[in-house]
């Protein structure tokens, strides 16, 4: 890997667990199937999400923090980032470039993907 695709992924990485850590850069959506396991559930699955810190080359292998899966009293959840442009219409030209990119962090159930 380059010096300047290092630090892109690096980039990536950072902007990435910004929104999964502090809800900023980008948008939080949960599934239907998410949301009816109930608010108390919602919150602690989301905590799940936000905290995790544990990325290895088997569950990371492109550096970005971008994908995650855990289960959660016996359901298997999914979280993932997409990169869109800022209007939300295409996949983002730069994920690395906050001004052109949207974030969206979908948390989901594995039955849904």
């Amino acid at each position: 890997m380059s010096e300047d695709d290092t630090d892109r992924t690096a980039k990536v990485r950072a902007l990435n667990d910004k929104l999964r850590r502090e809800v900023m850069g980008g948008q939080i959506l949960i599934t239907p199937g998410v949301a009816a396991l109930g608010p108390e559930k919602v919150v602690h699955i989301w905590e799940t999400v936000a905290r995790f810190e544990t990325f290895t080359e088997d569950n990371d292998p492109h550096g970005e923090h971008d994908f995650g899966s855990f289960e959660f009293e016996g359901a298997s959840v999914l979280r993932k980032i997409d990169y869109y442009d800022s209007s939300l219409e295409f996949g983002s030209d730069d994920p690395a470039d906050p001004d052109k990119t949207t974030r969206v962090l979908t948390i989901l159930l594995s039955e849904e993907y």
